[in-house]
């Protein structure tokens, strides 16, 4: 990314007519903003400039959110987001300010905007490039909640390095601060019983688990292998756990069982699983649960989480497990087009505290992005409308 927030020391200040600052307003930019956006370019970048093509370019597509900051002096800022359909993550590829307007708050104003940019399109991660030399920006973008994950070498036309931050986009919902108790898994293997754990205390807040339950809960409803760790568990299962506690479960997923055969390192192995999930479907058949052969979609989902249920989701996604492998999640309500969510698996630092939010809003076509799992992109969702055992 081109960043560009210098110190302005030389510069003056735009005012309004009574001689104090006047306000830094960000919008969406538009092609009649093309020459000012040019002669921005040529003012703030010595090198690495955008060429009118490019900025012509970005600002008709689709695939690009073109902010613009001004005053009542004109256009003193410009930032470029941009986005693919099929991913969560968007890119700031460009940020610059007018030294003339620095310390005002017009970076700050364009970065708020190009998150909101990048949230509106139902990306959930903003991320950027900053030169290593650029302490201005760098100091903004570590105030402004951006942790640094990468490095590039020689990334720039200087040859100077790029360090790579991220943000996660979370809007601050009061549904967030109301949580349901939040358990954080304590093995790789155990974010279904974590979930499960979430959804009883969810039904009971009087609910206190043992130390053992989750790896109780665990015992009763895991595949018995998965890759090269301990089995994970598979929606019947879990389904079968809740109702034995008093739930009512309700089971959507994608294509009938077994699940997950893939991911065995043997064909043994493959036939245990096989069996243990069959007997999981037995029971929930037994048990009378309501079972739907179907991706619980936005429809089925939404209303739900309106009208006080709660869900246990598989997803996959990179940002939510290396390499993108399943893991469940539990969600317990809305705000408008976001889904809340507990993450059993949220980092966590050396003093076991959180390293990363563990509750979160995420836009619902990228929640719906990541509940595909595997080749065969199956969905399962464990819909719980009661509120209380019965």
């Amino acid at each position: 990314m081109r960043s560009k927030l210098r110190d302005g020391a030389s510069g003056t200040q735009g005012r309004s007519a009574a001689g104090a600052p006047s306000a830094i307003v960000a919008r969406t930019a538009s092609l009649a903003d093309l020459e000012a956006m040019l002669a921005l370019e040529n003012r703030v970048f010595a090198s690495d400039r955008m060429s009118r093509r490019s900025v012509r370019h970005f600002l008709s597509s689709p695939n690009a959110a073109v902010l613009v900051a001004e005053t009542e002096g004109g256009l003193c800022g410009a930032a470029v987001v941009l986005v693919r359909r099929t991913s969560d993550v968007a890119r700031l590829y460009s940020i610059a300010v007018d030294p003339d307007c620095a310390g005002r708050g017009a970076g700050q104003a364009l970065l708020a905007a190009a998150e909101g940019a990048a949230s509106a399109r139902d990306c959930q991660y903003l991320r950027l490039e900053v030169h290593e030399n650029n302490a201005r920006a760098i100091s903004l973008y570590r105030k402004a909640g951006y942790r640094q994950f990468g490095r590039h070498h020689e990334y720039y036309q200087d040859r100077g390095h790029a360090l790579r931050f991220e943000k996660r986009l979370t809007p601050q919902f009061a549904g967030l601060a109301d949580a349901p108790p939040y358990f954080h898994q304590n093995t790789a293997y155990t974010c279904g019983p974590a979930c499960l754990l979430m959804a009883l205390a969810w039904a009971d807040r009087t609910f206190v688990p043992s130390p053992a339950m989750e790896l109780r809960l665990w015992r009763e409803a895991t595949t018995i292998f998965m890759q090269n760790a301990p089995g994970g568990c598979e929606p019947f299962g879990m389904a079968v756990a809740l109702k034995r506690r008093g739930l009512s479960p309700e089971i959507f997923v994608s294509r009938p069982g077994p699940y997950f055969l893939d991911t065995a390192r043997s064909a043994e192995e493959q036939r245990l699983m096989r069996i243990a999930q069959e007997d999981f479907a037995e029971e929930a058949q037994a048990l009378g649960l309501a079972v739907h052969l179907t991706n619980a979609d936005e429809s089925v989902v939404m209303p739900a989480l309106e009208a006080g249920a709660v869900a246990i989701a598989l997803l996959s996604g990179r940002h939510m497990t290396p390499k993108g492998q399943p893991h469940w999640v539990f969600a317990f309500g809305r705000e408008g087009r976001f889904v809340l969510v507990h993450d059993p698996a949220a980092s966590r630092d050396e003093q076991d505290g959180a390293a990363e939010p563990e509750t979160f809003a995420v836009p619902w076509g990228a929640f719906m992005r990541m509940t595909r799992c595997g080749r065969d992109h199956l969905g399962a969702t464990i819909l719980i409308r009661k509120g209380l055992p019965s």
